[in-house]
């Protein structure tokens, strides 16, 4: 099967955009498969960076069909954001994306309650109404792209959901209440929107996996946000591990060929949560400003720290990952020492599992191997010409992860890569 899966091996903001775009040259069709514009893939290309939220980072290749899949809860705005970033960029992307019919809308008043929600429990979420969307999909509340023109169906909806969102707005968070006249005012709008690209994409997608279509499965977030596997409660609301293709696509689990998992040379987070790594430190705040560390959807600084191998062992485990890429590593340049976290301890013992609970995860201490630093690799695409110490650094990592790392980012720019591996699309 010539297809493969890139996805976050990591709490998200590994650089899988840039993969994705560099990838689908060699691809027929990119898939988004989960998430929502809180996540932000950043490309960076011929001197221009562009950041997408919603569209498959592959869009920016010609003749590349896209497709935002059911598993994405879509909010009509801000796709029409994209497709406006992209016209003004000289870029088509008309008559070759296409969103789910089955794909659920972010409303005005997921947003709202998002917003009251974050301010009161402070889990980290975007403010963005994603993980409400999610919450009434599965409540059986939801309005999806195909539900736009039955107009009772609306009215059924939109009536209900704003009884039990309006009730928690006014009475718990002392809010205004969402009024359905301003809902329902935005539905043609919304039509506008998604009416041209709107298709039954798991149809198309299983078409052209019968024709033998090369495909990309992007995913968002990373796998230590997964609202499963991840350090829950500080998760996201979907599956970014590879399960969430399938119900995310609609297509059988025959169709992933390859997952190829990216990380950083280091590690960071966004938002609340336990982070065993982090620096809060000058070491900590030195990585950030070399590595533009600002969330690509809401620009909050990312908090970073050193690499942490059990955590990143745990996401190949759960999600199956064939090959690693790693991104960011010329942000390591120059530093005398580097460590990695290779266990942790808790409460007096050591282990080499991720702990499935966040509170134990809070009492991590992590157990660190140093290495030496070296003083140059960026903008450096032969991976013979990196200095020995930072080839000692990736061997050693792969031997502790067991996985070969065949791609390598040593810039922003998607010809500063070093490919040291072959992978299915090729």
């Amino acid at each position: 099967m010539k297809s493969i899966a890139i996805i976050g091996a990591q709490w998200g903001d590994e650089g899988k955009g840039k993969f994705v775009h560099l990838l689908s040259g060699k691809a027929d069709v990119i898939c988004r498969y989960q998430g929502g514009n809180n996540a932000g893939h950043t490309v960076v290309t011929g001197g221009k960076k562009y950041v997408f939220h919603l569209i498959p980072s592959g869009i920016l290749k010609e003749d590349k069909v896209c497709i935002i899949g059911n598993g994405v809860v879509v909010n009509p705005y801000a796709l029409q954001e994209e497709l406006d970033m992209l016209k003004g960029a000289g870029i088509d992307p008309d008559s070759r994306l296409f969103v789910s019919d089955r794909a659920h809308l972010i409303m005005p008043y997921h947003i709202e309650l998002d917003a009251a929600s974050e301010e009161a429990a402070g889990v980290g979420t975007t403010r963005r109404g994603v993980g409400p969307a999610y919450s009434f999909k599965y409540a059986r509340m939801g309005i999806r792209t195909c539900d736009l023109t039955e107009k009772d169906y609306l009215d059924r909806v939109v009536t209900l959901a704003l009884d039990e969102v309006n009730a928690i707005l006014v009475k718990r968070f002392n809010r205004k209440p969402v009024l359905k006249s301003d809902v329902m005012q935005k539905i043609p709008e919304y039509l506008d929107i998604l009416n041209p690209c709107t298709v039954n994409t798991s149809k198309l997608l299983n078409e052209y996996i019968r024709q033998g279509k090369r495909i990309i499965y992007e995913g968002a977030q990373g796998v230590l946000l997964d609202v499963d596997f991840g350090s829950y409660p500080y998760i996201t609301s979907s599956s970014p591990a590879p399960g969430g293709i399938l119900t995310g696509l609609g297509v059988g689990p025959k169709s992933v060929g390859q997952v190829l998992g990216i990380v950083k040379a280091y590690t960071t987070r966004v938002g609340s949560g336990p982070f065993p790594t982090e620096l809060k430190n000058e070491v900590g705040e030195l990585i950030r400003k070399r590595g533009v560390e600002f969330g690509a959807s809401t620009g909050r600084p990312r908090r970073c720290g050193w690499f942490d191998a059990v955590s990143v062992r745990h996401s190949l485990m759960v999600s199956g990952t064939d090959t690693l890429a790693m991104t960011k590593f010329d942000v390591l340049d120059n530093f005398d020492m580097i460590r990695v976290c290779t266990q942790y301890e808790i409460d007096g013992k050591k282990t080499s599992d991720f702990p499935s609970n966040a509170a134990v995860l809070e009492r991590v201490v992590p157990v660190y191997e140093e290495f030496e630093g070296w003083d140059k690799s960026s903008g450096i695409r032969d991976y013979n010409k990196l200095p020995d110490a930072a080839k000692d650094y990736i061997r050693t990592l792969e031997e502790m992860l067991g996985i070969e790392i065949v791609m390598l980012s040593t810039g922003a720019d998607e010809e500063d890569t070093i490919v040291r591996g072959k992978l299915v699309l090729d």
